[in-house]
């Protein structure tokens, strides 16, 4: 996949939150109502791109009365990463879960319209075992993770 497109009440406000929350770059900022954004340490053009469409937008009813996205995800090279990340959501208060899927760590927050996206760090695939086939969804538990991957994972831990 190389990037998303979302439909937004308002750009701007996605803008600053994906920069000071999630720590992305601004790649055009119009003119007009769309902003197209880089992660960290992508080489990507653009990795998720946002046009305004108003206040007057109804919140999203995909997964429970349309069809739609469930959500983005987002990798981070590090478990410290991931650990970071979690206070940032937190502190901005769109921390909405953890799972340890096996082969991937996961975070889960709401943007400003309350889309769901994913923060996750992936398991080098050496690592990988027989629970890359099944459907994990277990308690994230980071700090075991830091010490369980060491060898692996380039944290500092």
């Amino acid at each position: 996949m190389n990037h998303a497109v979302l439909y937004v009440r308002d750009a701007a406000r996605h803008q600053k939150f994906y920069e000071d929350v999630l720590g992305f770059l601004t790649v055009i900022d119009g003119p007009g109502p769309f902003v197209f954004m880089r992660a960290p340490a992508s080489e990507n053009h653009h990795d998720i791109a946002f046009f305004t469409i108003g206040e007057q937008a109804e919140p999203s009813r995909a997964g429970q009365q349309t069809v739609g996205l469930y959500h983005i995800a987002w990798e981070v090279e590090t478990l410290d990463e991931l650990d970071t990340m979690r206070d940032r959501l937190q502190n901005a208060g769109a921390f909405v879960g953890a799972s340890d899927h096996g082969s991937n760590k996961s975070l889960y927050g709401k943007d400003p319209d309350g889309l769901e996206f994913e923060v996750m760090w992936l398991v080098p695939p050496q690592e990988w075992d027989h629970e890359q086939h099944e459907a994990i969804v277990r308690p994230l538990d980071i700090e075991a993770d830091k010490k369980r991957y060491a060898h692996v994972a380039g944290d500092a831990s």
